[in-house]
């Protein structure tokens, strides 16, 4: 967002940027310009004048000289010409009297606006001064032609013409152009310090505010959002948001303690009441009610298991533990080792695969472990005797840690994975099956709170796969 923000202000402080240097820039072209014209208009009006009182050959000598020393001293061009086109007077060599001798003639040939000073010839010859010339810029015109007519109103007799180099004026414009593009840099780079600051003064908050949600989305309940900058708005917004947190946190905090505290009271009548059911047995004649007895005893077990499941869940749920670096591999070994005395006694066969020596993650204390006896627990429950269970561990793409627990059983219907995860959900055809349906909800729980996630599919041609993914350190 800040990267946008910050877009969005360069893109319009470089369109104010060149919306004050381009009309300033282009100003000063025009100006010297206008500069340029009235100084070698001048001349050309002195030139003029002495065209019009030449009457000898001493009045045409010294036109003739004061033209060359003109062209000598800035390398112009001059011709002066009559009414009929015909050349009276020329001074000065290269571009400069080439274009002036083409405006001369008429010509559109050579480079260096000739077009331009035919133009102007013809307005000399009707007593129009060049009140304009086409306006400088560093990259031309090399040359421009001007022209002023020798007399006045009905008694024109002739028109001066002067081809003058604009190098001098392009070289002022260029300079003038570099201060505009430089004043303009060192202003846009200041407006950029300022709109860094500024973004980063209105985003702060907005950031810290979504690190918070983040964190409380990982479970961290206690996570506050501490910036206090930025606009009043978002600081009020701060305030609300925090208000919100402690409100949900406190909640949320309710709910896990009467959990934990109710499943902590009852294991303790529960415990008696399985105490007792076990004295009676001796003194209940063999027949019905010895069969109900032993229900009633399974179904007092399975609710000690129940109540269990929950303690150990609002635990999972409320511990403050500190995510760390652990060894997955190293815990995946241990686990299957542990877990193969009881696949054996069940018949069921335990492998472990692609066991790397570094495979790391970053989650709760022994998290890979905790959620592996889950998986493996629901495995020996679920899978039949002659089947197969494989544990698998590597690297995503993405460098995540990945624990993959697939067997070859009678797997549950594609409808029903997606029950797998949730709290006492239990398949129909398992309901006789002892657990209490917490065991995949409290592994998938610490995994969300170690940052990653645990996922159920089925396994070709049949069985079960979970999955899961912790975030490397």
């Amino acid at each position: 967002m800040r990267r946008r923000l910050l877009a969005v202000l360069m893109v319009l402080m470089g369109a104010a940027a060149l919306l004050l240097c381009v009309p300033l820039a282009d100003a000063y072209a025009r100006g010297r310009t206008e500069h340029l014209l009235l100084q070698r208009r001048s001349e050309a009006v002195r030139f003029a004048d002495l065209a019009d009182r030449m009457r000898t050959a001493a009045d045409r000598a010294e036109l003739s000289a004061e033209i060359s020393r003109y062209a000598q001293l800035y390398g112009a061009g001059v011709v002066v010409v009559d009414t009929a086109g015909a050349t009276v007077a020329r001074a000065g060599t290269g571009p400069a009297a080439a274009a002036a001798t083409d405006a001369a003639t008429d010509s559109d040939t050579a480079a260096g606006g000739a077009s331009d000073g035919a133009d102007a010839r013809r307005r000399a010859l009707t007593g129009r001064s060049t009140d304009r010339l086409p306006t400088l810029r560093p990259w031309g015109p090399r040359t421009v032609v001007l022209a002023e007519p020798v007399g006045r109103d009905e008694r024109v007799s002739g028109a001066v013409l002067m081809a003058v180099p604009t190098d001098a004026a392009r070289r002022d414009v260029a300079v003038r152009w570099s201060f505009i593009a430089a004043g303009a840099l060192a202003a846009f780079a200041a407006a950029a310090l300022v709109a860094a600051g500024i973004a980063r003064w209105l985003l702060r908050p907005v950031l810290d505010l979504d690190r918070t949600v983040e964190r409380l989305t990982a479970g961290s309940l206690q996570a506050r959002a501490v910036s206090d900058t930025g606009p009043p708005e978002l600081r009020h917004l701060r305030q609300h948001f925090n208000t919100m947190a402690q409100a949900m946190a406190d909640s949320i905090g309710r709910q896990r303690d009467f959990v934990a505290d109710a499943s902590h009271q009852l294991r303790n009548p529960l415990a008696t009441l399985v105490l007792q059911l076990e004295n009676v047995e001796p003194h209940i004649a063999p027949g019905p009610g010895l069969t109900e007895h032993s229900r009633a005893l399974d179904e007092a077990e399975r609710l000690e298991e129940l109540l269990d499941g929950l303690l150990a869940l609002a635990r999972v749920e409320s511990g403050t533990a500190e995510l760390g670096d652990q060894d997955v591999a190293r815990a995946v070994r241990d686990r299957v080792t542990a877990w193969e005395p009881v696949f054996g006694a069940a018949g069921v066969e335990l492998v472990a695969t692609g066991l790397t020596e570094d495979l790391r993650a970053r989650a709760l204390p022994d998290a890979a472990g905790r959620i592996l006896d889950a998986l493996l627990d629901n495995a020996a429950k679920f899978v039949p005797h002659g089947r197969r269970v494989e544990v698998h561990t590597a690297y995503a793409p993405d460098g995540c840690a990945v624990v993959r627990v697939a067997d070859d059983g009678p797997g549950v219907p594609e409808e029903q994975l997606a029950l797998l995860l949730r709290r006492f959900a239990r398949a129909p055809q398992h309901q006789n099956v002892p657990g209490s349906g917490l065991g995949l909800a409290i592994a998938e729980e610490i995994a969300r709170i170690s940052g990653g996630r645990l996922a159920v599919s089925g396994n070709e041609p049949h069985g079960l796969v979970v999955e899961l993914r912790l975030p490397s350190p």
